[in-house]
């Protein structure tokens, strides 16, 4: 089959022509540090879209196959199939030289990773694309994006679902289309470097345990220490430091590797020490004591207050009194959407600490009887901060902003300088209506496009808009995706990194800091996806996060000399599940000098999480970020 399409010139497609290789497993669960790949397929496509190999096997994975009612295959299908190591060879071969593509892409790619590793073998992949990426910038009108799903929308039958070999080939069908739809909106390929991965370099070490009671204060002097205290270690000690960090965790103290406003006391035996963290205490105020008084405390640490566990099943709890709503949990078509009155005001761009939640959040209107409702809106060209304006008047008026064209697009604003776009010679081709700014003050619509409606819409969020979360049908363990996608950048590369905090807004480990060298916590509980140059993602197993974790943090940081003014708006999605639809969508487009910005924050509110679309943003670094939030930074 060709990439040709009777809409579109087949040179269009130069820049979507790659040697490509179709990867599908089917595994045992869900992480890939751990669990074992089932069974394999791959199919591999020449540049013009024609099938050119196919290859599938079961594997034995020598452990119990797991969910057999998703996958099928029980332990004696598995019976005397070959190992992994045994068809890595073949596999290898076929991934050489081309791009992998899988349907959320990173899944696939993580397995085959361990899967070589544990083969004493590299994974030869230098390039990956993810069609669930993909068909995020397409945004065709489905009502998910499972590849199911989107096979049923591009008309591509699906025989055995969660069969490789099927689905594989189900994911060529996938693909063709897919790339069809991005040449015609001029969409760039999300393709993702995949740089060699060695075992040692991307297996997390085993999970901490996270301290089970609540932070009391600091040490007062002759006082006691408490359970839940803060305390951190500096220079040489004459017991061995596991030693201390062991006694300490054992008897309900909460151990940390840097010192913050929240440390509790710091123990030096060095009290003229200039380390880091004793420059710390001493801005800061904490209390310092040395070892052998350390040891003397520990013999009688006493009684803390346990974090409470939110019951799934309890009704909301009111909000306190200076931030009284009316709460609402959401089903599958309503939400509780709040704003605060002061959403609209400019970020505090020289404050280094993070913003604090908004005080008095009251209900935003219904917008289904909006002039916008239910429409997507591109704004091309003018000065950033009239761009941001436009932005933020579609959103009062009941539409979504979009950030890229993309075939949900119903309508373009034209703003000076926005003729020149490079992306108005597919506008015009694609008969989209061309507004100008003045169509904002009262806009009339005439093409609905009913192609682009779906049976439910994402809630649009204000920058500061919150909305509760609700609980994910598929079970109370489903993961929680948020989104950010940006225009494609050239001038420096944008990284999504998180922050899950306590009650101080601290992180209780360094490993609580997700990024991209550490791109996953040890309890897997938190996740960084790469979709892409121009989108990342942030999965969350809520369900599954300790009572300590009061709040996740969602930021985004340049490196380079760009800042956020030039990347323009960044907008941010939440869905429940990888290939679902966005559950809601904010587009932030505040910023102009910040080099970082916090996107979203996702914290407790009585027994239900809650997402606030923050756009907040700074001068400074990721690193002075993230020390503010207890990560310890060297330098």
């Amino acid at each position: 089959m060709s990439l040709a399409s009777p809409f579109l010139d087949v040179s269009a497609t130069r820049d979507y022509a790659y040697d490509w290789a179709l990867v599908d497993v089917e595994t045992s669960g869900l992480m890939a540090r751990r669990d074992r790949v089932l069974s394999v397929a791959v199919i591999t496509l020449g540049p013009d879209g024609e099938q050119t190999g196919e290859f599938s096997t079961l594997l034995d994975p020598g452990c119990d196959p797991g969910p057999v009612d998703v996958h099928g295959l029980t332990v004696e299908r598995l019976r005397g199939a070959p190992t992994f190591d045994q068809v890595a060879g073949r596999i290898g071969a076929m991934l050489q030289d081309r791009v992998l593509v899988a349907h959320n892409a990173q899944f696939d790619y993580d397995f085959l990773a361990h899967e070589f590793a544990r083969a004493r073998m590299w994974l030869p992949v230098s390039q990956r694309l993810c069609t669930l990426a993909l068909n995020r910038q397409v945004d065709p009108p489905t009502d998910d994006m499972k590849l199911g799903t989107l096979a049923a929308h591009y008309g591509i039958p699906q025989q055995r679902a969660h069969d490789a070999l099927d689905d594989t080939r189900v994911l060529a069908g996938v693909l063709r289309a897919s790339l069809r739809e991005a040449a015609q909106l001029d969409l760039p390929l999300p393709l993702v470097t995949c740089p060699p991965r060695a075992e040692s370099q991307f297996t997390p070490s085993p999970p901490k345990t996270p301290c089970a009671y609540r932070n009391p204060g600091r040490l007062e002097p002759g006082g006691p220490l408490r359970q839940g205290m803060k305390v951190a270690i500096t220079g040489d000690t004459a017991h061995a430091r596991a030693e201390l960090v062991g006694r300490a965790v054992a008897a309900g103290l909460n151990m940390m590797t840097s010192v913050s406003r929240h440390t509790s006391v710091l123990v030096t035996n060095d009290t003229a020490s200039r380390s880091a963290k004793a420059r710390r205490a001493l801005a800061e105020g904490v209390p310092v004591i040395d070892e052998q008084t350390f040891l003397r405390l520990l013999t009688d640490v006493r009684p803390g207050t346990a974090h409470e566990v939110p019951a799934g099943t309890v009704a909301p709890v009111a909000e306190p009194a200076a931030e009284q709503i009316e709460p609402v949990t959401p089903g599958p078509s309503t939400a509780s959407v709040v704003a605060p009155p002061e959403a609209a005001a400019a970020p505090e761009v020289s404050d280094p600490v993070p913003v604090p939640s908004p005080r008095r959040p009251v209900p935003l209107a219904d917008t289904s009887d909006k002039p916008l409702s239910g429409r997507r809106v591109l704004v091309l060209g003018g000065v950033h901060a009239d761009a941001a304006a436009a932005r933020l008047r579609i959103v009062e008026l009941g539409g979504s902003a979009a950030i890229n064209l993309s075939a949900s697009v119903t309508d373009v604003v034209l703003l000076p300088g926005g003729e020149g776009d490079r992306r108005m010679k597919r506008i015009t081709a694609l008969e989209l209506p061309v507004r100008d700014l003045h169509w904002l003050t009262s806009p009339t619509t005439t093409d609905r496009r009913p192609s682009t409606l779906r049976v439910q819409e994402p809630h649009v969020m204000p920058r500061g808009g919150v909305i509760d979360l609700p609980m994910p049908h598929s079970g109370p363990t489903s993961e929680w995706y948020v989104t950010a996608g940006w225009a494609p950048q050239s001038d420096g590369e944008i990284d999504v990194v998180a922050f899950l905090l306590d009650e101080d807004e601290q992180v209780a480990f360094d490993e609580d800091f997700i990024f991209y060298g550490a791109p996953e916590n040890p309890a897997g509980t938190a996740r960084l996806l790469t979709g892409g140059p121009a989108e990342q993602t942030i999965a969350l197993h809520l369900a599954s996060l300790p009572p300590s974790t009061r709040k996740i943090v969602v930021a985004a940081a340049i490196d380079g000399a760009a800042t956020f003014g030039t990347v323009g708006a960044v907008q941010i999605g939440a869905a429940a599940g990888s290939s679902e639809a966005p559950f809601a969508r904010a587009t932030l487009d505040a910023a102009t000098t910040e080099r970082t910005m916090l996107l979203a924050e996702i914290y407790r509110r009585g027994p239900l999480w809650r997402l606030r679309a923050v756009g907040q943003g700074y001068d400074h670094g990721l690193d002075t970020l993230a020390r503010s939030y207890g990560v310890d930074i060297a330098g």
